[in-house]
């Protein structure tokens, strides 16, 4: 029984490893075998590819899931490799299999995320990750949201919303550093004894009150004031003349004031 340990009632010390020519043997009866050989060849693919998943759910051990829902839901991502991949590519199954089951998992762990997000919000995030990704990638720097955007095409304001809804909450008890003695926790670190309630307050009216304005408002006021950017590059980076920029801020501004 030395180094048993059960997932799914699976004794993972028992699980079988397929050699590459093994498996080719199994993927061509599953093709071209008949219906019997057909299931056996997957069944025994599936089994012989198990320890694949397990490699790849140790990635997902700080969330929180339980390992068994982890593996079950990373075996569905097994089986849709196994249906799917194709002897005539040059690839080796398991560069093939990973991917799919790093997919399963992380679209269970989102679908299943406390905070609920539209599946439409959520699309809009995921290609903006990957603009996001090719921008850093040509330009060697960090991507501003309003890059994304138009890169997208997308309004500057749901690119921004969408990119927020995905990032996952963190525990105000989360400790973020251990030497020994007592942690500190992430509720440590956003303490602020300096900062009274008024203040807090007037903060969340002021997201709110930007959160109200048109996308190009948003734009001009973030770009403006929080990236501290002057008229004129406003102007250039959106497109439109520096009077436009002038007229558009202080409409915004007399309207968050109100609002505030």
């Amino acid at each position: 029984m030395t180094g048993k340990v059960e997932i799914c009632g699976v004794n993972t010390a028992e699980l079988p490893v397929l050699g590459n020519e093994k498996m080719r043997v199994l993927f061509a009866r599953m093709r071209d075998g008949t219906t019997a050989e057909r299931d056996a060849a997957r069944s025994e693919l599936v089994q012989g590819n198990l320890r694949l998943v397990l490699s790849v759910i140790q990635r997902f051990n700080n969330r929180g899931e339980p390992v068994d829902d982890l593996f079950q839901v990373g075996c569905i991502g097994l089986m849709k490799a196994i249906d799917n991949f194709d002897l005539g590519q040059n690839v080796r199954f398991s560069t093939y299999a990973v991917p799919m089951v790093i997919g399963e998992i992380r679209r269970y762990l989102r679908d299943n995320n406390p905070i609920r997000v539209s599946r439409s919000l959520r699309d809009l995030a995921y290609k903006a990750l990957q603009v996001r990704d090719n921008l850093t990638h040509r330009h060697g720097r960090e991507p501003r949201v309003a890059e994304i955007a138009q890169e997208l095409g997308a309004p500057y304001s749901e690119v921004l919303a969408a990119l927020d809804a995905i990032q996952e909450p963190v525990s105000l008890f989360e400790p973020i550093y251990e030497d020994g003695g007592d942690p500190i926790y992430v509720m440590d670190q956003v303490k602020d004894e300096t900062t009274e309630n008024d203040a807090w307050i007037e903060g969340l009216a002021l997201r709110e009150a930007i959160r109200r304005l048109g996308p190009r408002e948003q734009t001009i006021i973030d770009l403006r004031f929080f990236q501290g950017k002057t008229q004129m590059e406003v102007a250039d980076e959106i497109g439109i003349s520096q009077a436009q920029v002038s007229r558009l801020e202080k409409a915004a501004l007399l309207q968050m004031r109100r609002l505030v």
